[in-house]
């Protein structure tokens, strides 16, 4: 029975949200991602999943973004004014200047106390001087680099009125100047109340800054916000206070700090409120399956607002006095320049305002929420109420302050109404408000307008997927609204791109590995042989034997080209799921189809070929530490394995025209050269163990314990491609490279190993005195097997592994090989 009109203040939360959140909490344990654990490791690996929708969402990479996740939108502000390069007063070079829109939230505004503390200047811009700043600065002043910033709102939290986004690249360029001062300009975008009903794409409108609240979009989480910083920016920011997790390493005896890396691990203080990030996954998907997307929210609250201000501003008295004052910079024609917001105050017949407590309490009677007061927004209450500097401060004196009930000082408001609408916002609410403002300050015989009587507007309707805003016992046609009025509004495809690394180049390609290998043939002995080759197509699933096999650009073809992620797109791995083992995918190259199996189940199919013909589900996933992009393989597969599996997940499949970075930490001159093709794989595109090694393993493991393990078994637990049959254990670490026919292979580096050796991968049971037996037989070391990189030269290359082949090496100079550098456990997957 409520009607709720404070969207602006708040979304309401839906009902599924809370379900999904919470059926998540009951089906998951998550740690604490600053410890190592595989709990802490699930929760930092949807915390970055969570990451990269955030950017998704805004239609940005993290190439251009990184997401500093704070607790709110003020607590984002606080920590640009703390960090920003401000060159303060009295320095030889011109000072910083931090200039804001005077219709700027009170958190904006109070960035300037922390500006004052370090001596920088602080410049109040009224938006009617923006408009006319446009002027280029002289030449010989626009080499200056001196850093200032400029903050406006992408839309009044007060009025509602949409400030052009097109200033972010006329600031930065330098074609407007928010004060003719010599410098380098840098955006701060308050996004807070905009992104709540309207679509933002940073691919477009890249602002520097861009902090927002969590809960203005999805009504739950609250106290969770963000900071989007520009990465071009990133590294010249500066910070003083570190909390836990943001040191690589401190002194606590002496002043020795050294910051992490990354810029969100640098500036997110402490543990990161990880269970409400972990919540906005599900109010991600919950957005999208009841609204179908941001530009379609965008079309129906405008609606509604356009439907409600028309009516509103066409209420009269009997003697022609309008019933209500509407404080707005447009006419609610376009949503592109006005938000979902009303604001105003009633009138009575003689045109004096009456207090907004009033109308509050009225409309309370009538289950109506509203907001009233300044709305943390002085700036456009002064100028839109016309109320003076010395108003404020007399105000004061008479014992008004933000907040309170005193609406009318000598006759003159204090503050305003402010309705405001959000996605579930209906026709209904728009009509109960109005017939409120009716039925409380005109009689019967002025009440005689037709709500129905405002033009009716076409629109695009919602797709039958989602669930419609414009039901017909729900909504009037009233609602909709026109492509013209909409604008310009530029499409997804228009809009959006996906960033790709650069080819490699041949000749890099081949200076790099010559760099690298040292001519060193390994001398006499017997020939080394492959023994077995491996491929697993599904990541942390049963291997695929065969005896000869293709090689692809990205290592073995279809090797790990599949994953299995969890109902919030996290990959999952034998470490937290044993029984992905017991999932056995083969391939079958004539039939052109994966078969999976596993007992007790039927088995299925799966095609090879890319899906390009139909539509498929696009995403992006961060896969031990690579960005790839992936699409879903559908639901028929889906419910088999979340059958098998007994919870809800996922296959999806890495896109064939994606290339991933790889670390290459070890290897010289080669990361700097070439980007590397990889799958989904860890940490390189082929893992190499020796028999020899295992045998001299299994003696170590044997006398711990009391059955001894079969040699086989202990192959299938090292999840190797290459498996070759060498005189010697571990010479394989003394290799810098090796060919196989005409294929060259170079050592990476050593595989330092995790606890998936433990599980027995033919019935899924773990022994941890694998683990044990491996690190007192190396010295305390877990490194066993040899990464190796085959990149080809180009793209017509292709190839062939075979049982049998014979295996040259080259030795290197140095036989100690380190492993990759890395806060992460690495494994084969």
């Amino acid at each position: 029975g409520i009607t709720y009109l404070d969207h602006a203040g708040s979304a309401l939360f839906p009902e599924s949200l809370l379900k999904a959140f919470t059926d998540d909490l009951r089906n998951n344990v998550y740690g604490n991602p600053h410890s190592q654990n595989i709990s802490s490791k699930l929760t930092y690996d949807t915390i970055e999943h969570v990451r990269y929708r955030i950017l998704q969402y805004f239609h940005t990479t993290a190439e251009d973004y990184t997401i500093i996740f704070t607790s709110g939108c003020t607590a984002a502000l606080k920590l640009i004014a703390e960090s920003f390069p401000w060159i303060p007063e009295g320095t030889k070079q011109p000072s910083s200047r931090f200039c804001y829109l005077t219709d700027s939230h009170t958190s904006v505004v109070g960035m300037r106390g922390i500006t004052a503390s370090m001596n920088v200047l602080s410049v109040p811009i009224k938006p009617k001087e923006i408009l006319v700043a446009k002027s280029r600065l002289p030449a010989e002043e626009q080499n200056c680099t001196t850093p200032h910033l400029f903050s406006y709102p992408a839309q009044s939290n007060f009025s509602g009125t949409k400030y052009p986004l097109s200033w972010i690249q006329d600031i930065k360029s330098g074609r407007l100047c928010p004060i003719k001062l010599p410098g380098k300009w840098f955006v701060l975008l308050d996004a807070a109340s905009f992104v709540s009903t309207s679509p933002l794409d940073l691919g477009v409108h890249q602002a520097d800054f861009i902090p927002i609240s969590f809960y203005k979009i999805f009504g739950f989480p609250t106290g969770l916000g963000a900071l989007l910083v520009n990465n071009r920016i990133a590294p010249l920011l500066r910070k003083t206070y570190f909390g836990g997790g943001t040191a690589a390493a401190y002194l606590a005896g002496e002043d020795f700090y050294f910051p992490r890396k990354s810029i969100a691990e640098r500036f997110e203080d402490g543990t990161v409120s990880f269970l409400d990030i972990i919540a906005l996954k599900h109010g991600f998907d919950v957005l999208e399956k009841l609204t179908g997307g941001m530009e379609k929210i965008k079309q129906h609250t405008f609606a509604l607002a356009h439907y409600t201000y028309t009516v509103l501003s066409n209420l009269k008295y009997a003697n022609g006095a309008p019933v209500v004052r509407i404080y707005s910079d447009t006419d609610f024609r376009n949503p592109d320049a006005q938000g979902p917001i009303i604001n105003f105050n009633v009138l009575d017949e003689n045109g004096q305002v009456l207090g907004f407590s009033q109308v509050d309490s009225m409309a309370s009677l009538h289950n109506i929420h509203v907001r009233t007061g300044c709305f943390c927004n002085t700036g456009a209450c002064q100028m839109h109420l016309d109320i003076s500097n010395e108003d404020i401060q007399r105000n004061l004196q008479a014992g008004h302050v933000c907040g309170d009930n005193i609406d009318l000082l000598d006759g003159r408001p204090t503050g305003s109404v402010r309705i405001s609408f959000g996605y579930m916002s209906s026709f209904e609410d728009a009509q109960t408000f109005l017939n409120f403002i009716i039925a409380t300050r005109l009689s019967n015989s002025d009440a005689e307008i037709p709500l129905q009587s405002v033009t009716k507007l076409p629109t695009e309707s919602v797709p039958d997927d989602h669930l419609s805003f414009n039901k017909a016992d729900e909504l009037s046609p009233i609602l909709q609204i026109s492509d013209r009025e909409l604008g310009n509004i530029p499409s997804e495809a228009e809009t959006t791109g996906s960033w790709q690394p650069p080819e490699p180049e041949a000749e890099s390609m081949r200076a790099a590995v010559s760099e690298t290998a040292v001519p060193t043939c390994r001398k006499g002995g017997k020939p080394i042989t492959i023994a077995k080759i491996y491929l697993y197509p599904i990541k942390s699933c049963s291997a695929f034997e065969v005896t000869e096999w293709p090689v692809g650009n990205q290592g073995l073809l279809y090797d790990r080209n599949w994953m299995v992620v969890n109902q919030n797109g996290v990959c999952m791995t034998q470490k937290q799921e044993p029984r992905l083992c017991l999932v056995s995918p083969s391939i079958d190259l004539k039939q052109k189809i994966m078969v999976i199996q596993a007992e007790g189940m039927d088995p299925i199919s799966v095609p090879l070929e890319d899906n390009t013909g139909k539509e498929v589900v696009i995403c992006e996933r961060k896969v031990c530490s690579h960005r790839v992009k992936t699409y879903d393989c559908g639901e028929r597969i889906a419910g088999w394995l979340s059958a098998f599996l007994g919870h809800p997940c996922r296959l999806i499949r890495q896109s064939s025209d994606m290339k991933s970075k790889s670390h290459q930490k070890n290897t010289k001159g080669l990361s700097s050269a070439t980007n590397i093709s990889l799958s989904l794989v860890n940490e390189a595109q082929y893992l190499l163990i020796n028999v020899a090694s295992i045998l001299q393993l299994k003696e170590h493991i044997s006398a711990r314990l009391k059955e001894p393990l079969e040699i086989e078994e202990l192959i299938r637990r090292f999840r190797a491609n290459i498996v070759i049959s060498a005189p010697e254990s571990f010479e394989e670490e003394e290799w810098a490279e090796i060919s196989i026919g005409a294929l060259q292979f170079q050592v990476v580096g050593p595989c330092s190993r995790c606890q998936i050796i433990c599980i027995d991968q033919q019935s899924g049971e773990r022994n941890k005195e694998i683990l044990q037996s491996l690190s007192a037989a190396r010295g305390r070391k877990t490194n066993f097997g040899i990464y190796l990189m085959n990149q080809p030269f180009c793209s017509s290359f292709s190839d062939t592994l075979s049982v049998g082949s014979q295996v040259l090496p080259v030795l290197k100079e140095n036989t100690e090989i380190q492993p990759p550098t890395s806060s992460e456990e690495k494994c084969s997957g």
